[in-house]
């Protein structure tokens, strides 16, 4: 049976073709993932290890206390690295320590540049625009005391060009960004750290092998001095890494370090506890980018499954006179079952080789294409652990014996007889209807469940698995029920294509209806690929008409004006703005938190008169210009869940440069809260609307309690005729910094829109590679089936159906085939789409299901060809079949 097994798969190469491929690009898709996910996390773990080279401890701020704004002050600051003792002090108090070689204070931040030509470079990016000090002396240690030398090299960034920066007014770039933005030695570059616009001279272009840069993020070096200036205070650092003596041992290192700190808001940890931090944190990180991965490489596999099992079912019905006499020669059921599982475990195992060394090529392009994205992933080589080729053969092998097994069971339980006297044998009307009955309860059972979704308005877990669960079984159910749908859909679709294509349409129609599984099974592999793209597209779009409602809901403003970092405005930029010839107001907008009779809320500050002239409020109580200096308004659900009426005076606590209120703020991080205690008489009730949060007050009360105690953004209303230009006018006023974004609501919507397009092309990336799974499966049923009916095209041909007319009723029956799945995944898709929607009412308040008429549209014309693509090589072959050789076919 062996032998057998090797000559069936050697005899039907020719056959298995598309079923290799379908396996080998499941396996490449697996394969790939894997390999890119540990080269990943191979080259983030050779950036951290670069990073802590030397360090053997390493002294930083509390986490705690670096992120909370409210922390003590210990040396001048606002909190954060500011309000810790990381100074030039403690940098010489480390470097007395016995077995201490070296240390390194350093200051991180973010800086973005503008480029020659005025734009950006890396805008809209988080952390891909890094800046540090340049740190001159011998072995770019020198100033050990966190001063600079003034004057040699600094080992961690050697010069390719120029020098280090020394003054405040220069800088240095690294050489791929220095190219990029297009400046050269001695050019003077406009940038900005938090806000305002600044120019200096770039005086050096250092290497750095740093990945996160060579994979696109910018690096910017100032001297030490700058960089405290510009990200923290004089002084003060963000890191002192501290290198130990030869035979020094860093935990006894460590804890010796650990005692100079205070006892609070600074923390020594060695720099082995620091790589296993960091190696646990990547770990995580890429080990969720492998998790996403693999789930659209398991949708890609379970496509093709329907694709071999559809292979060897076609197999065994054309070799049923062989397996007969294999059984009438003394071949058991067993030996049979396990003959055509040899074949399909070959096949397997020569498919998933070939797709294990298509997937290092994926390996090698995914980092690249994530980075076109923003996501400024390390470069690295591939790393190939036994886990990748073991996991992918055993994948690739493992889906093509499972999928191959019912064919076999069926092919072993055929009578000998029957066999013998018949080819293709119909399945008994029990087992049609116990499955009839299955997907009638699987598919009930899933609409149940996505009918419940639909009436969830949170996305928490629990929600996002009951509807993963709801539209497993949908899917499930239908693709069970498909070959009961294939009759009323295609006999629909046969009538179309009989009038317009007379016995071509009619054979084609009667083809595709001759064996309902097999067209269901090859319609489903199309089916699951377009039910979860539409499902995608529609929510998508439904986001997209969404967020375009909430970007203006209620604006009358011309313009929006914030910076692109987390930095507010400074409070004398609505001024600034006003002076601006041509506009009308210039509304400013800040918000805090407070606490009142147990209900957290956000107010909004501003001006209401200038607030007046750039949005509107449908009040239902009050109006705008009741609110004054301890006066607010309060939106209706605020009112009615707070219990406030017009009128209503309120004990607010509100938070004084804090994020939470007092309580919240103590009990996540043990520290005092400075909340304050505001009287606040409710003047006004507003509907609930996008652009304002819980409350609205005057921006003199709110500002002074706002994390930041800057302005969020600023709404700018234009005079009547005024607004061409007007945005580089008030640019210009600001500064004209490159985190400044100054947009009119058509660009508030067109940014909306991109973030949803980049994510759902992301998406259709990834299901592609099921769809291209599922195109294969209809050449290979459509090849097979030619194969079937070599004689009943001989019998054709010979009464008189020309060539033409064989490709023809061939492509119609593709046609029809994908067709017949588009309709079944774009309708599966839309119901997914519209029952999953509440989900998002949390985030997305003007969410509604609207249907991508546009996009629909296109899906069933892509179906239409790829019906009309795939048949191609079917039609050709069957249309240059031999008429006499065809007739005397077995």
């Amino acid at each position: 049976m062996l032998r057998t097994a090797l000559r069936n798969v050697l005899a039907h190469k020719a056959r298995l073709i598309m079923t290799a491929l379908a396996v080998l690009l499941g396996v490449a898709f697996v394969s790939g993932t894997l390999v890119f996910a540990e080269t990943t996390a191979n080259a983030f773990r050779d950036a951290s290890a670069q990073s802590l080279k030397g360090v053997a401890v390493s002294v930083r701020a509390d986490q705690a206390t670096s992120m909370d704004p409210a922390a003590p002050d210990t040396a001048g600051g606002e909190g954060g690295a500011s309000g810790t003792a990381l100074d030039a002090a403690l940098a010489q108090k480390i470097r007395q320590l016995p077995g201490v070689a070296s240390v390194r204070p350093t200051v991180h931040g973010q800086a973005t540049l503008a480029g020659k030509d005025g734009r950006p470079v890396n805008a809209d990016t988080n952390g891909q625009n890094l800046a540090t000090n340049y740190l001159p002396g011998q072995h770019g240690k020198g100033g050990q005391d966190g001063k600079d030398s003034g004057h040699g090299k600094d080992s961690h960034y050697p010069l390719k060009e120029g020098r280090g920066p020394a003054a405040a007014g220069e800088l240095a770039l690294d050489a791929k960004t220095a190219a990029k933005a297009g400046y050269r030695i001695g050019d003077t570059v406009r940038l900005a750290t938090d806000g305002p616009a600044l120019t200096k001279k770039l005086v050096g272009i250092v290497s750095t092998d740093d990945p996160q840069v060579t994979a696109g993020a910018t690096l910017t070096l100032f001297d030490t001095r700058t960089a405290q200036q510009l990200f923290h205070h004089p002084g003060q650092f963000d890191e002192i890494a501290v290198a130990a003596s030869p035979g020094t041992d860093e935990y006894a290192l460590t804890d010796r370090v650990q005692a100079l700190l205070p006892k609070e808001g600074v923390r020594a940890t060695s720099g082995a506890e620091l790589a296993a931090e960091q190696s646990a944190q990547i770990a995580e990180n890429t080990g969720y980018l492998a998790k996403t991965l693999l789930v659209f490489a398991g949708i890609a596999l379970f496509v093709g499954v329907f694709l071999i099992a559809n292979t060897f079912t076609m197999l065994i019905a054309q070799r049923s006179r062989e397996i007969a006499l294999l059984r009438a020669v003394g071949a058991s059921r067993r030996q049979v079952v396990r003959s055509v599982l040899i074949e399909a475990a070959l096949l397997g195992l020569v498919s998933s080789v070939g797709g294990f060394a298509l997937g290092l090529g994926i390996a090698a392009a995914m980092g690249p294409l994530l980075n076109t994205t923003g996501a400024a992933l390390p470069d690295g080589p591939l790393v190939i652990t036994p886990a990748a080729p073991l996991s992918s053969l055993a994948v690739g092998v493992l889906v093509t014996v499972l999928a191959a097994w019912l064919p076999s069971r069926k092919a072993a339980k055929i009578a000998p007889v029957a066999a013998l006297s018949s080819i293709d044998q119909a399945p008994p009307a029990r087992t049609l209807r116990v499955r009839n009955v299955l997907g009638a309860l699987l598919t009930g059972a899933g609409v149940l469940v996505m009918l419940y979704v639909s009436t969830l308005r949170t996305s928490k877990e629990s929600n996002l698995m009951t509807a993963m669960f709801g539209a497993a079984l949908t899917l499930g159910g239908v693709i069970v029920l498909a070959p009961l749908l294939s009759r009323p859909l295609i006999t629909l679709a046969g009538k179309v294509t009989t009038r317009f294509f007379g016995v071509g349409g009619k054979l084609a129609r009667q083809n595709a209806l001759r064996n309902p599984r097999r067209t269901a099974a090859t319609a489903s592999a199309l089916m699951i690929g377009l039910a979860l793209i539409t499902g995608l597209t529609v929510g998508a779009h439904s986001a997209q008409h969404a967020m375009a409602k909430e970007a203006t809901q209620g604006l009358t403003a011309d313009y929006k004006v914030n910076y692109s970092t987390a930095r507010g405005l400074d409070a004398d930029a609505p001024g600034k703005i006003a002076r601006v010839p041509g506009v009308a107001a210039a509304a400013p907008l800040t918000t805090a938190q407070f606490d009142t009779r147990g209900q957290y809320a956000v107010i909004t500050g501003t001006d209401p008169k200038a607030f007046g002239k750039a949005a509107q409020l449908d009040f239902r109580a009050g109006s705008l210009n009741d609110i004054g200096p301890g006066k607010i308004a309060v939106s209706d659900e605020f009112a009615k869940r707070a219990g406030l009426q017009i009128g209503a005076t309120l004990d607010a606590k509100m938070g004084d440069g804090m994020d939470t209120g007092a309580a919240q703020k103590e009990h996540t991080t043990g520290r005092k809260g400075t909340a304050q205690q505001k009287k606040l008489t409710v003047v006004g009730i507003y509907a609930k609307t996008r652009t304002l949060d819980e409350a609205l007050g005057t921006l003199t009360d709110v500002l002074p309690h706002s994390v930041t105690k800057q302005l969020d953004n600023v709404l700018v209303k234009a005079e009547p005729g005024r607004t061409a230009g007007l945005d580089r006018k008030i640019r210009a006023a600001l500064g004209d910094s490159p985190l400044l974004k100054v947009r009119s609501q058509e660009q508030l919507i067109k940014d909306n829109n991109e973030s949803v397009t980049t994510v759902l092309s992301m998406m259709y990336g990834l299901l592609g590679m099921a769809v291209v799974i599922a195109i294969l499966g209809v050449v290979n049923t459509l090849a097979m089936s030619v194969f079937e009916r070599t004689r009943e095209i001989g019998m054709l041909r010979a009464i008189g159906l020309d060539r033409s007319g064989i490709r023809q009723m061939v492509r119609l029956e593709s046609v029809v085939i994908s067709l017949f799945g588009a309709v079944l995944g774009i309708g599966t898709g839309i119901f997914l789409a519209w029952s999953a929607g509440g989900l998002t009412t949390t985030s997305m308040q003007e969410y509604e299901t609207v249907l991508p008429w546009e996009r629909l549209g296109t899906f069933l014309v892509l179906a239409l060809m790829i019906g009309v693509l795939a048949a191609i090589w079917p039609a050709r072959r069957a249309a240059r079949l031999n008429m006499l050789r065809s007739i005397q076919s077995t």
